[in-house]
């Protein structure tokens, strides 16, 4: 059975504190698959929960992308996608509100989504806080609770990568 989850419990799972180890880059390798690439990083968070980073991107259009934030619920194989953070790949249409855009966008998970059996992040905000994947990364790690540890190598005037 597929896990359920209210809004207040969502925004509890978003705000869970999540470490990210200090060799996270090095385990954020992609592997190539036909016409994208991807990667995972599995993360415990300092709730007890299991949280899981998936990132694909298109090797054909680098705006073509989606980084995933979702939770391994007890009791439950499927993960429940709590966030996903998507590049430039097509309209999206929110059936409930009637709107649709073509732009970077942020999906999030909603009650009112699942109530209806629908995909519990069907619902998603246009954004312009991205425009690549790895500004994507940074802004799904500030949104969801994320530690990310100091990097002794990055420069202090640094602005891009994670």
């Amino acid at each position: 059975m597929a896990a359920r989850y209210t809004d207040a419990e969502i925004a509890m799972l978003l705000s869970e504190r999540k470490p990210l180890p200090a060799d996270y880059r090095k385990r954020l390798n992609f592997r190539e698959k036909r016409g994208h690439r991807e990667t995972e990083l599995e993360i415990a968070g300092q709730g007890g929960n299991k949280f899981r980073l998936i990132g694909r991107q298109s090797t054909l259009n680098v705006l073509d992308f989606s980084i995933i934030l979702a939770v391994s619920p007890s009791g439950s194989s499927q993960l429940f996608r709590l966030r996903r953070y998507n590049g430039k790949h097509g309209e999206h249409t929110n059936l409930i509100e009637g709107n649709t855009f073509y732009d970077f966008h942020i999906h999030t998970a909603t009650e009112r989504y699942q109530d209806l059996g629908m995909r519990e992040d069907s619902y998603a905000e246009p954004t312009d806080r991205f425009g690549t994947f790895d500004t994507a990364l940074r802004c799904l790690f500030e949104d969801c609770g994320f530690d990310v540890p100091q990097d002794p190598q990055r420069g202090l005037f640094e602005q891009e990568g994670v």
